[in-house]
């Protein structure tokens, strides 16, 4: 971020030239805007001054072609060379994190699919489908998957977001649950059977198939580094996968790690020290040489050096408040008030804050264990003996006892110092035998001075022994372990002579105390002291090698601390000993200047910790491998923003190439490294921002899913920061990040256009959950002019109806190349072409209920646009229709499915119903319509004239069998969801009359015609009111008419038939007299469904009466044809009654008859009159009612013709009665009438006539006469009348 010019850079840094070439010279890249190819690679940028970065090769084909060898050489090597350097600065964050933490609050994501298990998964459902798993499943559970197979599973759109990565197993079962939630909604309730528990064993067993048989057997394996991304990382995981990101071997990150010394927290947190004050003084630099970034406003330039102050300070801040063990807490919230209301740290200011002696107060733990004692001869054997261990100003210990003759302990005591320099006294005592004996007896001591670096092994000491003793050879085996404490950082006797402390030079023991994270004291210590002796406040130092000094006595290796008005000379022993303090103390000034010593000595002296020696050791080794530039190169003179730039697209290319569908966003781990980096090395939140749009924009421009959430945020946060609204408290604009800013917005609006014209197939399914409805408010935003005028909603629906008009052209040229319409357009067949326009039909009615299902609720705001889009896509559909239907050929039918296919979708959507493409497509048929409507009518007409005219009025057995074939459309079988054009089949009222006689064929076909007619236009919903009443009201009437014409024509036939009949008992009921009358039942039945209208209508009284007409007619005619019949009837009767007349009394043929039989009766016995007449008439009327029970199939009718022939039987016997009033009946015809009219009676009365019709008044009068004549008859004729009588007792026998 910061920016001077390499020309000016100091040599004092170690850094070689071609170091400072790669890498120093980045500097320059922020001043110029960046070349295009540093924005979307891993580049090297030129040296400073120079331009634009050299190019790297795209592919190795072009290098064979345009480059040279050496040169791709080069850029691998430089290439590799910044890889570590920002490898070197990325473990540094890692491993001494002070501002940035891994969040826990991050969104989890899921795993990702790839094309394998895609093809797999789609072979688990179509084992399913074929019945070849184990799963149990109803018909509608298999329907759904078929479902979901067919349209979800195979989808090109699916396999395109599986192939980009941003696909999901829980995207695949979301789909099927919403679609699987539709189908159980829409089921009928099962008592007993919440729809909750469909949807849920259905989840379960879509899981249980996504699973597949085999899985569950599978064992868990280890999870891989990728597969833990999404869980907080150690350390160890973060290196690896940064080791991954940018592509270091594991050689290069051990050496790297042991000579950056990751796991010493002290050189570490002595690091960004060095780090934070080299950012402050080129601070103060910049703000001397006035070198600064050109920025939007000339008042930003003193803002820009303050913010860089205020940064630095808030990263020392952080530093501060980590923990540091003990020390001064006072003294910590003072510094901390200090550095924030500081511009920069003062380097030897005179006001600063002193420490005193209690804030250097150390807390040690020692650990004694006493072993045994040696040499102990001046005691008995079988006496006491034990030690005592103290240190001096604590408490005193004591071991357990033990005989003289083996002194052996393995006591430990734990005791606890502020001193760092202790004294520790162990004594041997033995127990006194004495009886005036106070105290114990001492046979040895041994006093200690242990300190921090002492030996912690177990070692023998010789004791001292009181005067006399024998035991001159006394000795113990102890051990002395004494803990350093965390903030003591190294220790040690050295000589020292300054100016205003340690005045006098003589050897001292020294300790290095860390208080806090930024004040460190060299402090002097006496023995049995637990404060300093005199300390020396480590800040503003700086320490270096120096050259011994002649005049001082004592001290071999010489180094010095200097600071303003202030010199400090050290010296110790050896050159070891001198270069862990040079190393301790380098880390607690934070000085920038790494000291060098004169001769690097290779013998490491064994008295120094092995940490430091190992440490030296690895960085030897670490610069024989030529890696020792990248360690020592200072961050603050280097480029950050580019470096990150590096780092951030290195690790979202990684992070979307995991098993993962990230969608863009990165794990924990790496949101925690590149906050650490961008707080510690100052990268600007707005310059991270512009680099993470532009390498979403880029891959999402190559195919990948990424969120628009992410995209909005950081695209909300720029133009904040552009704006100055300080979204992270940042005022200063530069204008390369307004450029950048104005650029990326340009970019960002086209790739969301785009993005939203090709909806579709950017959010297959609306998946992501959420992604359009997110990219249109991003779009929202991206169209302000600033942070806080909204833009207007009409600018808003002008570029989204933009984008929707697109998305209809795109939509529609994807579908037809799907359907391949365009070959079969040119040249098939018109029923092909029609065929294909069916087809493509379905197609765009299913991407538009698609829309709807899966993409509505995003336009939420805008349906109308939504509509204008749908009618757009039908504009282009309509083209190839009109081409297909222009092709069809004259009265040709076969286009109705079509009408009915799009009319069904269309009038059931509010938007599209009787829009432009509705209104066009009502404009194409209305004419075929009403074309097809008058042939059907002239067709009927035509059909009627002809069948009646060739009428056999033979009763029709089969009427699917017998119809002809009827000239209406073949509709096919329509594979939707939509309701369906019915085939032209029998209607549904006919089943029941095809089992049994039924009209005649011409009848059946007119009812049938009509009929299916009227349905097939009632099926086509006509969307417009005005036509739709039309066509009904034309039908209708055309129904009436031809009915009519129906019931005439049978009216005539009827009579006609019946005038050929004889009037003879032998008179039967033919049985196309039967059909006729059949035929008018019909048409009345018919006349009630085909020409009635629905009520509520303007015309409805008008055809009411129209139709009453109608109904009149068939009841007139129906009435007419039971008289006729009835007549027939009665004439038979006549006719039996007048072949009674002859034996009327007086008459000239009864007086014949009478005396031809008495002479014949003289010579032979001459027979009696018989019953043949009556019984011939009583067969007549029983065979003519079965005739008509069994063939009229209306009963009501049936009853009616037998009451009216019933009476008029009865009338016509009462009026011949009458008429013989005077006379007395002849026996013949007495016993005649009798059975004729008691067998009627019983007839009658058995076919349903109901009582008081039979017992009418006319029934009475015959009854008492044929009563009366029967009395008389009984007492004039000897021989009575052979058991025929009125009574209802008589038992003669049945004819």
């Amino acid at each position: 971020m910061l920016d001077p010019s390499s020309s000016e850079e100091e040599s004092d840094e170690g850094l070689e030239e071609e170091t400072r070439d790669v890498l120093a010279a980045v500097a320059g890249s922020q001043r110029a805007p960046p070349a295009p190819a540093r924005e979307g690679r891993r580049d090297t940028p030129g040296r400073a001054g120079s331009g634009t970065a050299r190019p790297r090769s795209p592919s190795p084909s072009v290098i064979s072609e345009g480059r040279e060898e050496p040169e791709r050489q080069l850029d691998e090597e430089q290439d590799r060379r910044i890889r570590l350097q920002l490898y070197v600065f990325v473990v540094r964050c890692i491993a001494y994190p002070f501002n940035a933490k891994q969040p826990t609050d991050m969104a989890r994501r899921q795993q990702k699919l790839n094309k394998q298990q895609l093809q797999l998964l789609k072979e688990r459902f179509q084992a399913f489908l074929n019945g070849e798993t184990q799963i149990v499943a109803d018909e509608a559970f298999c329907n759904a998957v078929r479902s979901y197979y067919e349209v979800f599973l195979k989808s090109d759109r699916v396999a395109r977001m599986v192939q980009s990565g941003g696909c999901s197993a829980n995207d695949f079962r979301e789909v099927f649950k919403k679609n699987i939630e539709k189908r159980v909604r829409s089921l009928p309730e099962i008592d007993g059977l919440s729809k909750e528990t469909v949807l849920s064993s259905w989840i379960a067993k879509y899981d249980a198939i996504y699973r597949g048989e085999e899985d569950l057997c599978k064992q868990p394996n280890r999870m891989t580094l990728s597969a833990v991304s999404e869980l907080i990382l150690s350390k160890e995981q973060l290196y690896e996968m940064f080791q991954q990101i940018l592509g270091i071997k594991k050689l290069e990150h051990q050496l790297l790690y042991n000579a950056c010394q990751l796991d010493n927290a002290d050189e570490q947190a002595a690091q960004i020290r060095r780090e934070l004050d080299g950012r402050l003084q080129l601070a103060e630099k910049m703000a001397k040489e006035r070198n600064f970034p050109k920025f939007i406003a000339k008042e930003m330039e003193n803002m820009y050096i303050e913010e860089l102050r205020s940064s630095v300070n808030l990263l020392m801040a952080n530093l501060e408040s980590l923990p540091v063990s003990k020390g001064g807490p006072e003294f910590k919230l003072q510094k901390l008030k200090r550095s924030q209301n500081s511009a920069f740290l003062d380097i030897g200011d005179e006001n600063e804050i002193q420490l005193s002696k209690s804030d250097v107060v150390l807390s040690f733990t020692l650990e004694i264990v006493i072993m045994e004692v040696q040499g102990l001869k001046s005691v008995a054997p079988n006496r006491i003996v034990y030690c005592t261990m103290e240190v001096e100003g604590g408490e005193k210990l004591q071991t357990d006892q033990a005989e003289a003759s083996r002194p052996q302990w393995g006591t430990q005591g734990d005791f606890t110092t502020t001193h760092p320099r202790p004294v520790v006294k162990i004594k041997l005592f033995t127990e006194s035998t004495g009886v005036l004996a106070l105290e114990d007896k001492e046979l040895g001591r041994v006093i200690l001075y242990p300190t921090s670096n002492s030996s912690k092994s177990a070692d023998l000491h010789r004791m001292i022994v009181p005067k006399n003793s024998q035991d001159s050879d006394l000795k113990i085996k102890l051990a002395v372990r004494m803990d350093k404490p965390p903030h003591m950082k190294h220790s040690g006797y050295l000589y020292a002579l300054g100016q205003k402390v340690w005045k006098r030079w003589k050897k001292r023991y020294f300790v290095l105390v860390q208080v806090s994270q930024y004040t460190f004291a060299m402090c002097s210590y006496r023995e049995k002291k637990s404060e300093p002796q005199e300390l020396m406040q480590l800040e503003g130092y700086t320490v270096d090698y120096t050259d011994p000094h002649p005049g001082l006595q004592g001290g071999q290796m010489f180094f010095n601390a200097v600071k303003e008005g202030d010199t400090v000379i050290f010296a110790s022993d050896d050159e070891q000993d001198r270069i862990l303090w040079v190393q301790a103390m380098y880390r607690a000034t934070g000085q920038s200047y790494k000291p060098i010593p004169a001769v690097q000595t290779q013998k490491l002296n064994p008295k120094g910790g092995t940490l430091q020696a190992d440490a030296q050791l690895y960085a030897d080794r670490f610069q024989k491998h030529g890696m020792d530039e990248f360690i020592s190169a200072n961050p603050c003179k280097l480029d950050h923003a580019f470096l990150f730039r590096i780092l951030q697209k290195q690790t979202l290319d990684h992070r979307l190439n995991d098993s993962y569908s990230c969608l863009g966003w990165f794990s924990p781990g790496q949101v925690f490294v590149l906050d650490e980096y961008c707080a510690r090395y100052g990268v600007r939140g707005c310059h991270r921002h512009l680099c993470y749009l532009t390498e979403l924009m880029e891959h999402s421009e190559n195919g990948a899913v990424i969120d628009p959430t992410l995209l909005h945020y950081s695209f909300a946060f720029c133009a904040s920061h552009v704006h100055g609204n300080r979204p992270d408290g940042i005022g200063t604009v530069s204008v390369e990040e307004k450029e950048r800013f104005e650029e990326i917005k340009e970019r960002l609006s086209f790739l969301l256009e785009n993005q939203i014209s090709h909806f579709r197939y950017c959010f297959p399914f609306g998946r992501p959950e959420g992604a359009l409805k997110a990219t249109l408010s991003l779009l929202e935003r991206v169209l302000m002019k600033d942070i806080a005028t909204p833009v207007p909603a009409e600018e808003v629906k002008k570029v989204v109806r933009k984008c929707l008009e697109k998305a209809a052209l795109i939509n529609y040229t994807r579908l037809t190349e799907y359907a391949k319409i365009e070959e079969t357009m040119s040249q098939a067949t018109p029923a092909r072409k029609l065929e294909e326009v069916l087809h493509l039909a379905e197609l765009c009615i299913e991407v538009l209920q698609q829309n709807e299902e899966h993409h509505a609720e995003a336009f939420a705001w805008w349906p109308d646009l939504l509509a204008e889009h749908a009618e757009k896509f039908w504009a282009l559909f309509t083209v190839d229709m009109d081409t297909a239907l222009e092709a069809q050929p004259q009265d040709s039918w076969d286009s109705f499915p079509l009408f009915q296919l799009l009319n069904n979708f269309l009038r059931n959507d509010t938007l599209l119903c009787n829009g432009k493409f509705h209104k066009h497509l009502q404009e194409i048929f209305v004419p075929l319509v009403v074309r097809y409507v008058d042939l059907m009518e002239s067709s009927i007409a035509q059909s009627i004239h002809r069948g009646f005219e060739q009428e056999t009025w033979q009763p029709v057995k089969n009427i699917a069998n017998s119809l002809p074939n009827v000239a209406l459309p073949k509709v096919p079988s329509l594979p939707l969801n939509l309701p369906q054009i019915p085939s032209l089949s029998t209607p549904t009222w006919m089943a029941s009359l095809s089992e049994s006689t039924n009209g005649s064929a011409t009848s059946e076909d007119l009812f049938w015609k009509l009929d299916a007619l009227q349905m097939f236009v009632l099926d086509l919903h006509w969307p417009e009111q005005e036509f739709a009443q039309h066509l009904e009201q034309r039908l209708k009437l055309m129904a009436s008419d031809m009915i009519e014409a129906c019931v005439k024509r049978t009216r005539a036939a009827f009579e006609l038939k019946l005038q050929k009949a004889n009037k003879t008992t032998d008179l039967r009921i033919p049985a196309s007299v039967c059909t006729m009358f059949n035929v008018l039942v019909d048409a009345k039945k018919q006349s009630t469904k085909l020409c009635a209208l629905d009520g509520g209508q303007e015309c409805y009284s008008q055809w009411q009466q129209y139709h009453s007409k109608i109904d009149d007619l068939i009841d007139n005619t129906i009435k007419e044809i039971v008289s006729l019949l009835v007549s027939k009837f009665v004439a038979v009767l006549e006719g039996v009654l007048s072949k009674l007349s002859r034996y009327d009394e007086g008459t000239f043929f009864s007086s014949i008859l009478s005396f031809t039989v008495k002479a014949a009766a003289k010579y032979v016995d001459v027979p009696k009159p018989g019953m043949d007449l009556a019984d011939t008439y009583i067969m007549f009327v029983r065979q003519n009612q079965d005739i008509l029970r069994e063939k009229v199939n209306e009963e009501m009718y049936i009853e009616k013709l037998f009451d009216q022939w019933y009476s008029n039987s009865m009338k016509v016997i009462c009026v011949w009665l009458a008429d013989r009033l005077d006379l007395q009946l002849h026996i013949y015809q007495l016993k005649t009438l009798i059975k004729i009219v008691k067998k009627t009676y019983r007839d009658f009365r058995l076919q349903g006539v109901l009582e008081g019709t039979l017992n009418s008044k006319t029934y009475d009068t015959v009854h008492r006469r044929l009563t009366v004549e029967e009395t008389t008859a009984s007492v004039s004729e000897g021989g009575g009348l052979q058991g025929i009588t009125m009574k209802d007792s008589d038992e003669e026998e049945e004819a």
